[in-house]
């Protein structure tokens, strides 16, 4: 039986649910880099960051070239550097509306 596509979509994000993941998605969006240049940028051990790059890869986030002794990553089409800002702008708006709701209960408060 083949699986409903609302729970491939729910697996989709939650290979997203972790701040490495996003952070190294981040990352990627400005091109590809190899796994040191991540570890630069990624205050994690190179083990840790090596099974969130295998769950971006097995999600089909990003690809991998191997490369000699380097294996360098990059996003596997542009549309998640996309999804990246569209989420960028949804949070600024919630986070608006909760700067807005802050100061409405501050002013409320100081009445």
């Amino acid at each position: 039986m083949p699986v409903p596509l609302y729970e491939v979509k729910a697996e989709f994000f939650r290979a997203l649910g972790h701040p490495v993941r996003i952070r190294t998605l981040e990352l990627l969006r400005d091109g590809p880099r190899a796994v040191h240049e991540l570890l630069a940028e990624i205050p994690v051990e190179a083990s840790r960051l090596s099974q969130h790059l295998a769950v971006l890869r097995q999600r089909g986030l990003v690809t991998a070239v191997r490369e000699g002794g380097t294996t360098t990553y990059a996003l596997r089409t542009p549309e998640v550097a996309d999804l990246l800002a569209v989420a960028r702008g949804i949070l600024a708006e919630v986070l608006t509306d909760h700067a807005t709701l802050l100061a409405e209960l501050r002013a409320e408060h100081a009445s």
